[in-house]
C-alpha cells in the first residue's frame, strides 16, 4: 500500500501519485484535515482510504477508483463522478454527488441540501436525512434516503427515482407519490446491499419520481394579454 501524507504533500502531488498508480493498486492518504480536491480526475482502477475528514470535491470527476473517506466530507463529493465508487463514512456537505453520470456515491450519514442535484445517471445513496431540494433537476439515475427528506424535494425531477425510507417534509415541482412495485423493492434491496445499509425495510420505502408536466412548455397556455 502506498502511503500520502498531506502533511507532507501537495493536493497536486498527491493526485499526481494517485494517477501513476496501476490498476489494483491500494493507496492511502493520511492527514487530510479538511483537504479539498483529493483524488480528484482519476481514470485508473485503484482503492483509496483517506484516513479522516476531508474537504470539498472529493473524488471528483472520477472514472474508476474506488474511494472510501473514513470522516466527514465538504460540498460536492463525488461531482461529475463517472464510473467507481465513493464511500463517505460520515455526512457530507451540499450538493453531495452533482451531476453524476454514473458510478455510485455512499454516505452513510446524512447529507445536506441538493444531494443528486442535476444528476445524471449515478447512484446516490445516503445512510441518513438528506436536507432540502435534494434531487433537484435530477434527470437520470437513482437515489436512496435512509432517513427523512427535507423540503422541495425532486423539485423539477426528470427520470431519476428516488426512494426514501423515512419522512418526506415535502415535494417540490414536477415531483410525485408513486406506487411502490414489485421490480421496485427488488432495486432498492440491492440498493441496500450495494450500501451496506442495514436500517432500511425495502418493502417500506416511498417512490418518488416525476409528474412529467414540465417536460413541455405551453405557449397559449402561459400567454399574458
Amino acid at each position: 500500500m502506498d502511503t500520502l501524507s498531506c502533511a507532507e504533500l501537495t493536493t497536486r502531488e498527491i493526485n499526481a501519485a494517485l494517477a501513476e498508480l496501476p490498476a489494483g493498486a491500494t493507496a492511502r492518504i493520511e492527514q487530510p484535515w479538511g483537504r479539498h480536491n483529493l483524488a480528484v480526475g482519476l481514470t485508473n482502477r485503484i482503492t483509496i482510504e483517506i484516513d479522516g475528514n476531508a474537504g470539498y470535491f472529493i473524488g471528483g470527476l472520477g472514472d474508476g477508483p474506488d474511494i472510501t473517506v473514513d470522516g466527514f466530507v465538504g460540498w460536492s463529493v463525488g461531482e461529475n463522478l463517472m464510473s467507481g465508487t465513493v464511500r463517505v463514512r460520515g455526512n457530507a456537505s451540499e450538493c453531495a454527488g452533482a451531476s453524476a453520470h454514473g458510478g455510485t456515491l455512499v454516505i452513510h450519514g446524512d447529507a445536506s441540501s441538493r444531494a443528486g442535484i442535476s444528476l445524471k445517471g449515478g447512484t446516490v445513496l445516503i445512510g441518513g436525512d438528506a436536507g432540502h431540494m435534494s434531487g433537484f433537476m435530477a434527470q437520470a439515475g437513482v437515489m436512496l434516503i435512509g432517513g427523512d427528506a427535507g423540503p422541495a424535494l425532486g423539485d423539477s425531477l426528470y427520470e431519476t427515482v428516488i426512494y426514501v425510507a423515512g419522512r418526506i417534509a415535502s415535494l417540490g415541482s414536477d415531483a410525485q407519490v408513486e406506487e411502490l412495485t414489485d421490480d421496485d423493492v427488488l432495486t432498492v434491496k440491492q440498493l441496500i446491499d450495494t450500501a451496506g445499509f442495514h436500517h432500511i425495510d425495502p418493502e417500506n420505502v416511498t417512490r418518488v419520481a416525476s409528474a412529467r408536466q414540465l417536460y413541455n412548455f405551453d405557449a397559449l397556455k402561459n400567454q399574458r394579454y
